[in-house]
């Protein structure tokens, strides 16, 4: 990151609504320079309409900002300019080669030396050897690739991605975050939101949205911090019965199994404590403190949310 720069984001009091339905609540947010911002919050809870509200897409209803140094009301259409949009839906032409699809990007941008431009995008993805591949024969992982060289081709100072990895193997995961850290390093900002706990972990700040509320923010150790959860492991035979009945038992707000191991978690240490005290008894069980997981805290924020469409 440099921390020296202007914020690439700063958005403040952002509302959203669609007929009566306030989609985007009060949002903020600041994405310094070359940092990745990790959106996190369950399906229909914001976070596209969010995206979409600071790269010029939508027009908020309230609040105000600046996005790569322009206004998000007055100046949309140059936002628009510099940032590369990464949609959860593969949104490219199918009977068209790789290089073709690159091509015809690069001819919608009037970007000069397009021919140099692609070669260069379809190097960079490891694209070169299925440049004349067609699209719609690409797996979800080489799908992934054409995406993300098409979203650099402009070379952009914005990168938003809603959900790119959904429906692709972990391997082609962790090489597209390799590839999103190497742009960062380069100072590209990447604003990604994402269902993925692995994900959110190699972002450098995280925000948390429920049905158009920032319910957290900060880095994934902060955020875990200020959840104010406390977890134990049970580790033993049966957890399955022992999650059954400590489910909805004073103190515990969480009971979930993990493998030979099950999740216990709560606000109130004190409570969680005492509601484990029984199977604490059995020689057969071992019962340990641990900090929660970001996946704990996530279920946690779920569960304190409400859904602005019921």
């Amino acid at each position: 990151m440099t921390a020296e720069a202007p914020p690439a984001i700063d958005v403040r009091g952002l509302v959203k609504r669609f007929g009566s339905k306030t989609v985007v609540d009060d949002v903020s947010i600041r994405v310094e320079t070359g940092e990745i911002y990790g959106f996190l919050g369950p399906n229909g809870s914001g976070k596209t309409t969010t995206i979409r509200l600071l790269c010029g897409l939508l027009t908020a209803d309230a609040g105000e900002g600046t996005c790569l140094g322009l206004d998000i009301r007055r100046q949309s259409a140059e936002i628009k300019r510099q940032v590369g949009y990464m949609t959860q839906k593969f949104s490219f032409w199918e009977d068209l080669s790789i290089a073709e699809n690159l091509d015809f990007v690069a001819r919608m941008y009037g970007l000069p030396d397009r021919r140099r431009r692609v070669a260069e995008a379809l190097d960079r993805l490891g694209l070169s050897n299925r440049r004349t591949q067609l699209a719609g024969e690409l797996s979800g992982g080489w799908k992934q690739r054409l995406a993300l060289a098409a979203c650099i081709l402009h070379e952009p100072k914005l990168l938003l991605l809603d959900e790119p990895t959904a429906g692709v193997d972990p391997k082609a995961r962790r090489e597209f975050w390799d590839e999103i850290h190497r742009l960062a390093g380069e100072g590209l900002t990447v604003l990604v939101s994402t269902h993925y706990m692995d994900e959110a972990e190699r972002c450098h700040r995280i925000a948390y949205i429920a049905y158009g509320t920032m319910m957290a923010h900060g880095t994934v150790e902060q955020v875990i911090a200020d959840s104010g959860l406390h977890t134990r492991l049970v580790a033993g035979e049966g957890l399955h019965r022992i999650a059954e009945t400590l489910d909805g038992e004073p103190g515990v707000e969480m009971v979930a199994v993990f493998g030979s191991r099950l999740h216990v978690s709560g606000t109130d240490a004190v409570a969680l404590d005492r509601a484990l005290a029984p199977w604490a008894e059995r020689p057969d069980l071992r019962i340990t403190a641990t900090d929660p997981t970001l996946e704990d805290v996530f279920i946690h924020l779920m569960n304190r949310s409400t859904d602005n469409f019921r």
